[in-house]
């Protein structure tokens, strides 16, 4: 039993190296948020090792370097990660039914988009030590990343330090380009969305704070776009 264990474990890790090489390089960017955040390295490194969540941890670093409260940055937090809700939904479906419940909570733990889409890929049940494998590797890609950037960020000049800003801009890009590029319902969305957020920060800002505008823009964009654009069933005649 304990060398099957070990087996997946270390079957996890070796799957998860692209995983963990992509994370250190966007780690690093999350690193340059958090040091404009006012982050010290133990922070981002405790940031990065505990919630391994990208677009959250960027909307937390964001809120946070704008003086937002507690509420706003929690509730920002809560937004930008209900995807895994689903994706926790999706993946108890992977595992087997007797699996133990503190298995599946710390299966929970390190449930990112990149881990998740690894695991819905494999045949048949997930093991839980393939799943602790894969976070063994994707865990210290993102948190070492984390604290390497900021670390940098202290050491390069200011005028280097705003143009790394950038890459995670750039990171944001590729994420959004290609479902973009797929359908067009997804790009007007993006367009819609990035025109409302300068149309209330710039023209018309109604007297919000900046952490409480990007919660009621996320939360009404997206409610709308579920109705207007609800997503077609594949509808097929099994007979």
């Amino acid at each position: 039993m304990t060398l099957d264990r070990s087996k997946y474990f270390f079957n996890g890790m070796r799957d998860a190296i692209p995983i963990m090489l992509g994370y250190m390089a966007v780690g690093f960017t999350m690193g340059i948020c958090a040091k404009n955040a006012g982050f010290s390295p133990l922070q981002a490194f405790l940031s990065s090792f505990t919630q391994n969540a990208s677009a959250g941890q960027f909307a937390g670093y964001t809120l946070i370097a704008e003086g937002a409260s507690y509420l706003e940055v929690a509730v920002m937090l809560l937004v930008a990660n209900a995807r895994y809700l689903l994706m926790s939904c999706a993946m108890s479906q992977k595992i087997s039914p007797d699996t133990p419940l503190l298995h599946r909570m710390l299966i929970a733990y390190d449930l990112t988009d990149e881990i998740f889409g690894l695991s819905i890929a494999q045949p048949g049940y997930v093991d839980p030590f393939y799943a602790y494998g894969m976070a063994a590797s994707a865990i210290p890609g993102w948190s070492l990343g984390t604290l390497f950037g900021l670390i940098a960020g202290n050491i390069l000049p200011e005028d280097i330090v705003t143009a790394l800003s950038a890459g995670l801009f750039g990171m944001f890009i590729a994420v959004i380009v290609p479902p973009a590029r797929k359908n067009p319902v997804i790009a007007f969305l993006i367009l819609f969305s990035m025109a409302a957020s300068f149309f209330f920060s710039r023209i018309c800002d109604l007297g919000l704070s900046p952490g409480s505008r990007t919660i009621m823009l996320t939360v009404l964009i997206s409610l709308a776009a579920a109705f207007i654009f609800p997503p077609k069933e594949d509808c097929r005649d099994d007979a």
